[in-house]
């Protein structure tokens, strides 16, 4: 197929030939792996800038869509590709062959840079989602960090940059420019521009930006950031935003407060280790069912299931994507559909995508971490329903991209969300909300200008 690149992807390609160190904010539907693609081969074979690259990406980012946007432009014909993913064997024999650009799924990256005994000689990287590498603990931020100054040139996408808040930012510009701009210490980088906001004596569990640190941030960061939003350079679909609400009974609400209240200490003060437990307790019984100590799921309700298979029927056979996240939705959720003699699979392999993108299915099952990243699930409908929501704005955003993106052929697109009221979901929900207004302000600040649209 010929590549007739927007004049926004156009400027993207230039910027990322014109900086050695560039992170590409592009919002969900741009084009980002095209874009990339397309600067990565004038840099090899026109500018000799490049000689051997690595894409490190989600596995199914890697194994999918790299591949399929090779094999899928014209121009990009004489790039050479090895996939490094599977089992070690399988790794070696890829990053044995020779190619332009090696493709591997980024919880490779401490093997390959630490056990695989191959040569880190790799002149460019690319990090498709660069937010994965926002942990500075995790091993694989250590791991690219001590090569990093071998790299020439380091690429960072993502259409998520600070999805948690801009505590975030720090780890993500550490691999970008070592340090340059943000620091080199997450100490120093939150005593320049956080302070301590959720807090239990001297354990601090949040901060939050100084007056004006956002600015500062913003600035310290611009000359080798632009971002792009869809919604400025293409034709979207409009997006319907909706809740489904659901209730519990009387018993069912007092099961709920007794586990709320039987894990809250110190006088509604919810300590560190009891916090993650908390929430994720309550979460499962919004959702309907919890585990047990022994990891037996016990069932305390069928609300949303109620609500699903509502959902289901009014769609008619329209098809539906349907995000969960704990395993026991999985479960039931399929017990469920299969009552309803619905035709439903799990969207995690190649050819349950192909069978979504043709129509064949009523319900698609995806998992927002594992398949929330990448995959174009948009000709397959234009419905997607939350059955349980994530902490993750990242994953959120993503998960609703597969279909609010661009080549979407439905002029409108429903996201609808199954909220238990009086429970979490809702305070998830808001959460949600509150985190997308910081990650705006991120995106509006370094908004790349083409043709004078700020």
């Amino acid at each position: 197929m010929k590549y007739r690149p927007h004049d926004y992807q156009r400027y993207a390609i230039e910027y990322i030939k014109q900086h050695p160190v560039s992170a590409v904010l592009l919002d969900m539907g741009l084009g980002k792996t095209s874009i990339c693609l397309t600067a990565l081969h004038d840099l090899l074979t026109d500018d000799f800038e490049s000689h051997r690259v690595l894409v490190i990406a989600p596995l199914r980012v890697a194994r999918d869509t790299w591949p399929g946007e090779i094999q899928k432009w014209d121009h990009l014909a004489d790039l050479s590709y090895s996939l490094a993913i599977g089992s070690e064997d399988e790794r070696l024999r890829a990053f044995a062959k020779k190619a332009d650009i090696y493709i591997t799924n980024r919880e490779n990256v401490q093997w390959l840079i630490e056990k695989s005994g191959i040569p880190f000689d790799f002149d460019t990287v690319v990090v498709d989602e660069l937010s994965s590498f926002k942990n500075h603990q995790a091993k694989r931020f250590r791991s690219l960090l001590m090569v990093r100054p071998r790299i020439k040139r380091m690429i960072g996408l993502t259409g998520t940059p600070s999805a948690n808040g801009l505590m975030d930012l720090w780890a993500e510009y550490r691999l970008l420019d070592m340090g340059q701009r943000l620091g080199r210490y997450i100490t120093r980088y939150r005593l320049k521009y956080f302070q301590p906001d959720r807090r239990n004596a001297q354990v601090v569990y949040s901060y939050r930006p100084l007056p004006g640190a956002e600015e500062e941030i913003y600035k310290a960061i611009s000359d080798i950031t632009i971002s792009m939003r869809s919604t400025d350079y293409l034709q979207m679909p409009d997006k319907v935003m909706s809740e489904y609400p659901v209730y519990l009974s009387e018993s069912e609400k007092e099961a709920y407060d007794n586990l709320k209240d039987n894990l809250i200490l110190d006088d509604k003060e919810v300590t560190a280790s009891n916090a993650g437990v908390l929430s994720m307790k309550l979460s499962q019984m919004a959702n309907g069912a919890v585990y047990d100590d022994d990891g037996t799921s016990l069932e305390i309700h069928s609300r949303k299931l109620d609500a699903l298979e509502d959902i289901v029927e009014a769609a008619a056979g329209k098809p539906i994507l349907l995000a969960y996240w704990f395993k026991h939705d999985r479960q039931r959720i399929i017990q469920r559909l299969k009552s309803l003699n619905a035709v439903f699979r799990d969207l995690d392999s190649s050819e349950s995508l192909k069978m979504w993108n043709r129509g064949e299915l009523q319900v698609g099952l995806i998992h927002p971490a594992s398949a929330g990243h990448g995959l174009n699930l948009q000709d397959g409908g234009n419905t997607i329903v939350w059955y349980g929501l994530t902490w993750s704005l990242e994953l959120y955003q993503q998960t609703n991209a597969r279909l609010w993106r661009q080549g979407q052929k439905a002029s409108t697109v429903v996201i609808q969300h199954i909220i238990t009221k009086g429970t979490i979901d809702e305070r998830i929900f808001k959460v949600l909300q509150n985190k997308e207004q910081v990650q705006d302000a991120l995106i509006e600040a370094v908004k790349a200008e083409i043709g004078g649209r700020a």
